[in-house]
């Protein structure tokens, strides 16, 4: 469903992502761990055609979205959905707005039929209640599955979660890890999950890939990468401070 090849991208001269590649099946969960700063976000912002790469190929569903035609683009963007680490809700529209807001500015259903999925989308993440409130009046957890559904009312097949729990207290952090579950067991659709967090990356992944210095050093099953070998996997699954990871 998503491709990666050879990509490789730099920022001032100082390379993010080197030769990388990654192949993401339909309907998989993939979660890219690493240490901060290492690429993980500059990796599904080129998913999304967010960023093109200096060098290599991002395919969704086998079609190249880096160098593509603007409709091309559109057409592969209208089959994903990102979920941002800040939720980035319109401060000015209440819940129920900031859900209906895709579906109104695609213009292809009528008004009646935006609000009932809409309401539908807030009922099965508990946000019913919430429907009139504004971001300001609302937690941040909240905000998360307000940005959820937001996603999910476009109906997408791919989604691309960035730190979905980051500033989360554990229940709350839970809650959005069950949600996450859900969405790929209800609608199939194939999630990439950037996190911090091994416990949401243990219970979420069909496969987990390890970015280090802008490349895959491993991508494996959960329970292979939490008794990895590779001593980089190793030190930072475990959170140890000694070990080829610098610390200082």
């Amino acid at each position: 469903m998503i491709e990666l090849v050879n990509v490789t991208k730099a920022f001032n001269g100082v390379t993010v992502l080197d030769n990388l590649s990654l192949e993401i099946e339909r309907g998989e969960t993939l979660v890219i761990i690493g240490m901060s700063g290492t690429g993980k976000t500059v990796t599904i912002r080129h998913m999304s055609g967010l960023l093109e790469p200096d060098y290599g190929e991002v395919l969704i569903d086998g079609v190249q979205i880096n160098g593509a035609s603007g409709n091309t683009i559109k057409q592969l963007r209208g089959k994903m959905g990102l979920v941002f680490q800040s939720g980035a809700l319109i401060n000015w529209l209440n819940v129920r707005e900031n859900v209906a807001l895709p579906l109104i500015e695609r213009g292809t259903m009528k008004k009646d039929e935006v609000y009932s999925r809409v309401e539908d989308r807030l009922r099965l993440l508990q946000l019913a209640d919430a429907a009139d409130k504004m971001p300001a009046e609302i937690s941040g957890g909240m905000k998360k599955r307000v940005c959820l559904a937001r996603v999910l009312v476009r109906e997408p097949e791919i989604i691309l979660y960035d730190e979905p729990t980051s500033g989360l207290d554990p229940v709350m952090a839970t809650a959005i890890n069950v949600l996450i579950k859900k969405m790929q067991d209800d609608f199939g659709v194939t999630s990439v999950v950037v996190t911090h967090d091994m416990e949401s990356a243990y219970f979420l992944a069909d496969r987990i890939a390890f970015l280090y210095k802008g490349e895959i050093v491993q991508c494996d099953i959960p329970e292979r990468i939490r008794e990895s070998e590779h001593p980089v996997v190793r030190q930072f699954v475990r959170g140890e401070i000694t070990g080829p990871i610098d610390v200082s």
